[in-house]
């Protein structure tokens, strides 16, 4: 039978052997257009023989094609059709960039019924389509990271992808200037419905800075709109221990030879959170409870213009702007008594309050000249001004052990400004060579950051100076790169190989009155980021993949400041100007079946870990400093399965198990090994009268956070409603978030002869509701989507 269907095959297109049809698909802007239909029909009587999709790069191959003459079609909302008689013969065709026209016809009465899938598993990354998920309401970012496939929050804010630390944020593909808390205030300022999808890049090729040892997400935000002016606002309440209030307006105005488009967003209101540390130390225990009150007031701005010179090459500008005022009450009860007593010694209360004054601007400009032939340039040049203006009151009052009598009252004061700039500009080129496509490129990049603290001793109810107590860091970091990168297809294979090369020239300066042996680091090294990847394409359903990479994790600049931040009259922080970057290889082999279920294994080997760790400082103080403490090898199983199981019932299941071992370095740290299990996974109901509704959930079983938390299992559960009104033009929302309030988080660490048992969380169990009105034509031709030149640098902002 199969011989028989073969010959009539051979009959039908002419003898001849079986080849692929390639071809990119772009806008008169040089934009991709992705999702187009691409069908191949016979030349006689118009029968079609093969239909594809082009994917989010506008690309698309048609296989097994047999020699013959054929018509290939190629339609898509909002352009006119294209249509080409090709002759295939014995050897695959390649037809290069076809360029779409936008129609001009009124489209008003088009309806588009095709939507993205929720959650996108592609060759080089997961795509989390955020905007087809409803449970997001009233959730921020950085709340909505956490439903991110494969993403685990640990918990001091930090991201874990497959099992490993050290992830990239970038906003429209572009990291972020921010770290520790200002990255948390941002993304938490950042509401879901300004979102349109996230990007989980493990992988990334050599195009990409090498920094982030776990790879790059990238945040997507919402510009992509249709012709003439269009946008839409949305404006909501989430309910937790307290009321939270955002609200935001994106638009977005095109022309023939222009496009306008901004967003902007706010959050205001206080959430709660709480903090229990029960640390030994020398046969003392001190047992310390803070609970904290945060008020936030934040507003995001972004304006971009892009300018349509000709067929052939475009100008942008965007600026970004983020404006953050923050007011904290954190109220700190620590009892103190010998290990074998069950008498309190002594109870320290310090009743902080703090303001932090921030905001975070981003100039970016942009020139890109694509051809019909294959050849690409994009240049970006960036300005990034980041300012913090923090300070803190702290006064400790010690009471005996029935708390009836003062001992002992210290008051001090902080004030810590932080100005950081940052410049850099980079050029990316590509062509077409050999078959396949050729990419060059370099960057470079200038950051300078200055660290005032000033610290204040409360004397005769007068603050005074403390100068022995205060210090000025200088820090400047020059990194120059350059990478190539070559991607070649042939038959079922594809083959992507890069290189990238990175100088990194740093000077950190304290100038202080304490006597410091540290007080000037300054260092200079190169380092060589080999990337690759194999495709084999067994059958139409079955890809392999194989992909190696390494990178580089730097140390933030406020983690190398070697000069002492008071917390309490117990505790303080210093940063190790020593501090050495952390690499990783990673490797990783994936297979992709119907071109939904992905199952993958990979390895990855961390030299040099580098850990938040607690360090004794005589009987009674402590300090948090970052310590290259070990290597670490983490083997991770993955597996995601979006499906549509009925037509009115979508799922999508994700999974990684993952072993992290690490191999100490450090006489203080003890060895860890731990297996882990991450596991989210949604179920989407379309309900009568256009009801939507979606129950979805995260796990995580025990783990270790930072190489030094061995922490409990915790998950969360989410449920969510949708309605549409007015021709779907209004939209609202109401989701229920962390149902059995499971995602406050409990552990143990220990350094040296140090033990700490904590746990913390916040009003994570919460009510939101949400409104959003779209205003406009429908989607139908979309804004130039683009990444600028500031980099990793960005990324590395203490706080």
């Amino acid at each position: 039978m199969r011989l028989f269907f073969t010959l009539m095959l051979w009959t039908t297109f002419g003898f001849g052997y079986a080849q692929s049809i390639t071809g990119k698909v772009l806008s008169q802007e040089q934009e991709a257009i992705p999702y187009a239909t691409v069908t191949l029909n016979q030349l006689q009587d118009s029968s079609l023989v093969k239909a594809v999709i082009t994917n989010e790069q506008g690309f698309f191959e048609i296989k097994d094609a047999f020699s013959g003459t054929y018509i290939l079609n190629i339609s898509n909302i909002g352009f006119v059709g294209y249509s080409k008689t090709i002759l295939v013969n014995d050897t695959s065709l390649d037809l290069g960039v076809i360029i779409l026209e936008a129609a001009t016809e009124n489209l008003d009465e088009v309806t588009v019924v095709a939507e993205k899938p929720m959650v996108q598993v592609l060759a080089d990354k997961t795509v989390f389509n955020v905007e087809k998920t409803i449970n997001v309401t009233g959730t921020s970012a950085f709340e909505l990271l956490r439903k991110a496939p494969g993403v685990v929050i640990d918990n001091n804010g930090g991201l874990i992808v497959e099992g490993k630390a050290g992830v990239q944020i970038f906003i429209d593909n572009r990291p972020s200037v921010l770290q520790g808390q200002d990255l948390t205030n941002y993304l938490e300022s950042l509401q879901s419905t300004d979102i349109e999808a996230i990007e989980i890049i493990t992988q990334p090729s050599s195009k990409y800075d090498a920094a982030g040892n776990a790879g790059i997400i990238n945040i997507k935000l919402k510009k992509d709109k249709s012709l003439g002016i269009n946008g839409s606002v949305t404006s909501g309440i989430t309910i937790g221990d307290f009321a939270r209030y955002n609200s935001s307006i994106n638009f977005n105005s095109r022309g023939k030879r222009g496009n306008l488009y901004g967003t902007y967003s706010n959050r205001y209101g206080k959430s709660s959170n709480f903090l229990n540390l029960l640390r030994t130390q020398s046969g003392t225990q001190f047992n310390a409870r803070t609970n904290s009150i945060y008020d936030q007031n934040s507003n995001n701005v972004k304006l971009g213009y892009d300018f349509y010179a000709n067929q052939k090459s475009t100008i942008g500008a965007i600026f970004n702007g983020n404006f953050n005022n923050g007011f904290g009450n954190n109220n700190s009860r620590t009892p103190i008594r010998p290990v074998a007593n069950t008498a309190n010694d002594s109870v320290l209360v310090s009743n902080n309050r703090t303001t932090n004054t921030t905001y975070n601007i981003n100039a970016n400009l942009n020139y890109k000249y694509a051809d019909t032939l294959g050849h690409t340039l994009n240049m970006d040049f960036d300005y990034g001004r980041y300012s913090s203006d923090r300070t803190a009151l702290q006064p400790n009052v010690y009471f005996n052990g029935d708390e009836t009598q003062v001992i002992r009252e210290n008051a001090t004061s902080q004030n810590t400004p932080t100005d950081i700039a940052i410049i850099t500009y980079k050029a990316d080129y590509e062509q077409d060579l050999f078959k396949g496509k050729l990419g060059l490129g370099f960057k470079f990049s200038y950051v300078n950051t200055a660290n005032t603290f000033d610290f204040f001793n409360q004397i005769n109810g007068e603050f005074v100076l403390n100068t022995m107590q205060s210090n000025q860091f200088d820090y400047t970091e020059k990194i120059n790169a350059a990478y190539i990168n070559y991607n070649y297809k042939w038959e079922k294979w594809n083959l992507q190989m890069g290189l990238r090369a990175e100088n990194t020239v740093s000077d950190g300066n304290l100038v202080s009155n304490q006597q410091n042996g540290d007080s000037r680091v300054e260092r200079s090294y190169t380092n060589f980021f080999p990337s690759g990847g194999l495709t084999f394409q067994l059958n139409q359903k079955n890809q392999l993949a194989l992909i190696y990479s390494k990178r580089i994790q730097r140390p933030n600049y406020q983690s190398l400041n070697p000069f002492e931040y008071v917390i309490d009259e117990l505790s303080f922080s210093k940063g190790n100007p020593f501090l050495q970057p952390q690499y990783t290889d990673n490797i990783k082999f994936s297979h992709t079946y119907n071109y939904r279920l992905t199952t993958s294994l990979s390895y990855s080997y961390v030299s040099d870990f580098f850990a938040q760790v607690t360090v004794a400082e005589g009987e009674s103080r402590n300090f948090l400093t970052t310590r290259n403490v070990a290597d670490q090898e983490i083997v991770n199983l993955g597996i995601s399965y979006p499906k549509q199981v009925k037509e009115w019932w979508n799922i999508y299941f994700s999974l990684n198990a993952y072993v992290s071992n690490y191999k100490a370095n450090s006489p203080e740290f003890l060895p860890v090994k731990q297996e882990t299990l991450s596991i989210y996974a949604q179920n989407t109901f379309n309900l009568p009268r256009k009801y939507t509704l979606e129950v979805s959930g995260w796990y995580s079983s025990p783990s270790v956070w930072g190489g030094t938390y061995r922490t409990s299992a915790l998950g969360s559960l989410n449920l969510a409603f949708q309605k549409r009104y007015f021709k779907e033009k209004l939209t609202a929302r109401l989701a229920f978030n962390d149902i059995l309030y499971t995602v406050p988080w409990r552990g143990t660490t220990q350094f040296g002869d140090l033990f700490i048992e904590g746990s913390g969380g916040s009003d994570s169990r919460q009510v939101a509701f949400s409104l959003t009105y779209d205003f406009g034509r429908d989607e139908i031709k979309k804004a130039r989507n683009r990444k600028t030149g500031l980099e990793d640098e960005k990324d590395r902002i203490g706080n």
